[in-house]
C-alpha cells in the first residue's frame, strides 16, 4: 500500500493572536511544522503546541525561519551565513525544550517561507541551514523541495533527507513554488486540492500553474494550516486518500 506523510504549519500565533486551528489540525496530521518565534510563535504557543502533538501521537517539526515577525517570514532577507546557521540552531533548541517536557522530541526540520523558498537554489544560505541543524543533531530529518540544494547539501552532510509536495501550492514547469505574488500561487479550490493530492501521493505527479503535467515525488504532502477551512479540508484529504488506497503515516 502507498503511504504518504501529511504535515501543516501550526503554532502561527503570538500572545493572544492565534492563526491556525492547532487542537483540531492536530488529529488529522501526522507531522506538525511547529513556529519555534522567528516568523510567529511564541513560548507558550510552543510549548501548548507539543504538548497537543505528543498527546495525540503526531511528530513535532522545527519549522526554523528569518527574524521576521512582522512580516511572516515570508520577506527576503540577506542574513550572514554564521548568523543563520546559529538562529537555525537557536529555534531548534528553543522547540526541543517543550518537545521534551511534553515526552517527545523534534522530530525533523523545515524552513518557512522566504527561508524555505531561498535555499531551493542559494548554495549559501542552504549551507547555512544544514550547519545550524547540525549543531543540533547530525541525524536529524530535514524536510523540502525536492531537487533543493538544502536537500543536496543535507544529504552531502549525512543528514537525512525527506522530499514535500504541496496539496495547496501552485508549481512551476521546473517544479518549484510559484511566487506568492503571482495570481494562482495558492489553490483555493477544495476539490482541485483533493485531487491534487491524490495524484502526488499516488503517482507522484501533479499538474504545473502551465498546465503542463510534472513529476514531484514526496514521502511528505503539507496542507497550510492558515487556509480557509483548512481544518474541514484536511479531514476531507485524508478521508480520500484512505479511500483511494493511499495510507497516512508519519515519516519520522
Amino acid at each position: 500500500m502507498t503511504s504518504i506523510d501529511l504535515n501543516a504549519d501550526l503554532g502561527e500565533g503570538f500572545g493572544p493572536w492565534r492563526l491556525t486551528d492547532d487542537e483540531q489540525l492536530l488529529s488529522v496530521v501526522t507531522s506538525a511544522n511547529v513556529a519555534c518565534g522567528f516568523h510567529a510563535g511564541d513560548a507558550v504557543t510552543m510549548r501548548r503546541v507539543c504538548e497537543l502533538a505528543a498527546e495525540r501521537g503526531v511528530r513535532i517539526g522545527a519549522q526554523v525561519s528569518y527574524r521576521d515577525l512582522a512580516g511572516f517570514g515570508r520577506r527576503a532577507m540577506d542574513v550572514p551565513p554564521a548568523e543563520l546557521a546559529a538562529e537555525v540552531a537557536y529555534q531548534i533548541g528553543a522547540l526541543e525544550v517543550f518537545a521534551r517536557a511534553a515526552g517527545a522530541r523534534v522530530a525533523y526540520v523545515k524552513p518557512h517561507g522566504a527561508l524555505y523558498n531561498r535555499v531551493v537554489h542559494d548554495e549559501e544560505q542552504a549551507a547555512a541551514v544544514v550547519d545550524g541543524v547540525l549543531l543540533v543533531d547530525a541525524a536529524l530529518p530535514v524536510l523540502g523541495l525536492p531537487g533543493s540544494r538544502l536537500l543536496t547539501l543535507a544529504g552531502k552532510a549525512g543528514l537525512p533527507v525527506v522530499t514535500e509536495a504541496f496539496a495547496d501550492r501552485a508549481y512551476t514547469d521546473a517544479g518549484t513554488l510559484v511566487p506568492r505574488t503571482q495570481e494562482g500561487a495558492v489553490v483555493t479550490d477544495p476539490d482541485a486540492v483533493v485531487e491534487r493530492s491524490v495524484g502526488l501521493a499516488r503517482s507522484g505527479e501533479v499538474v504545473s500553474h502551465s498546465g503542463t503535467r510534472i513529476e514531484v515525488r514526496a514521502r511528505s504532502l503539507c496542507l497550510h494550516g492558515d487556509t480557509p477551512g483548512a481544518v474541514d479540508l484536511a479531514r476531507r484529504l485524508r478521508e480520500r486518500l484512505a479511500a483511494c488506497g493511499v495510507r497516512v503515516e508519519a515519516f519520522a
